[in-house]
């Protein structure tokens, strides 16, 4: 399945036709923030952006500034507070959303719920008044859990289009692609490994034996890999010793899903990535598959593929976190 992809790199963007640039306005939420800058930086550099409409609760229009004297085509326009919120989405085709806390050492992406779930309400109410059509990428963890609150948000509102509501969990693929590439010597640009379930620890599972090119690990050695792809975060934020958690390389992810949805929404065919959507293939609600991107957004759930037995563990392992993951957020929503 996955020999098929075509990855959509930042730097691939510069060939596609310029015909069908016109209009694309991608708006960033949390644009000041660690992830949110550099993410911008990303986005202002693909000519397929026309405008880039960058939110924040402070720094907004310095952020603006510094990355409108970079010579590509994208205007950008910053809007600070709560009050030029709906300002800052009306009229985007993408959202992008990085806003909330990060991790820090002994957090787990759990312990950010009750910041990033409000945070997540709110960003999610102004998109359905000024964007209801946009493609939306949610960044902000708990992904498991801010999903499903975008989603009850978008229902009750009545713009809710389980096509254009997105988790972007493609950091996980692109740490897969990356680690796996290390360990087989190979170049990693040339590694595909689908990851599905969810964004954090054992929701996340990696299919090794769908890899291409095709790839084998000894049991203990499998396993290992495995868990390091599932924990890559919490390595960072150990790494970072309490001054932040994985911007850079989310920023990274984040950009490249963003590219690949625009480059669906303008009609190049077989953009293929990994995203956590609304699903009715396993019992979870939601759920990361290999997916086609199209003009709409999710024009096609291409499954789970065939899993070997050890990925079929992970799998049972998963179902029950995630569905308590998605409860909790659609609870937050509800209850209220």
């Amino acid at each position: 399945m996955f020999s098929r992809v075509v990855r959509p790199s930042l730097a691939s963007a510069r060939s596609f036709s310029t015909s069908k640039q016109n209009n694309v306005k991608v708006a960033v939420a949390g644009a000041s923030g660690g992830i949110g800058q550099p993410l911008s930086l990303l986005l202002k550099q693909s000519p397929l952006v026309t405008e880039l409409s960058l939110y924040d609760i402070v720094h907004t229009p310095g952020v603006a500034a510094d990355l409108s004297h970079i010579e590509t085509p994208a205007k950008v326009k910053g809007f600070n507070g709560p009050e030029n919120l709906k300002k800052a989405f009306e009229g985007a085709e993408v959202i992008i959303i990085p806003a909330g806390v990060p991790r820090k050492p002994g957090m787990t992406r759990d312990d950010l719920f009750n910041t990033n779930a409000s945070i997540v309400q709110t960003l999610a109410e102004a998109a359905a008044e000024s964007a209801p059509k946009a493609l939306i990428g949610i960044i902000s963890n708990p992904v498991n859990s801010t999903v499903p609150i975008a989603a009850e948000v978008l229902k009750k509102a009545g713009k809710y289009d389980p096509k254009r509501l997105f988790g972007v969990s493609t950091l996980d693929v692109v740490r897969a692609n990356t680690f796996v590439a290390e360990l087989k010597g190979l170049n990693p640009l040339e590694v595909k490994v689908p990851v599905i379930g969810g964004h954090s620890g054992v929701t996340i599972i990696p299919l090794i034996s769908q890899a291409t090119p095709s790839v084998t690990f000894p049991p203990d050695q499998l396993k290992a890999l495995t868990e390091r792809i599932q924990e890559a975060g919490t390595e960072v934020v150990k790494a970072k010793a309490g001054a932040g958690s994985a911007t850079l390389s989310m920023a990274y992810a984040g950009a490249r899903f963003a590219i690949s949805l625009i480059r669906a929404l303008k009609g190049e065919q077989n953009i293929i990535e990994c995203a956590y959507v609304e699903s009715n293939l396993t019992e979870a609600k939601y759920f990361s598959t290999p997916l086609l991107l199209g003009k709409n957004g999710l024009e096609k759930n291409l499954g789970l593929g065939k899993l070997s037995d050890f990925e079929q563990d992970l799998l049972k392992k998963a179902i029950p976190e995630l569905k308590k993951n998605i409860q909790k957020g659609e609870d937050f929503v509800n209850k209220k």
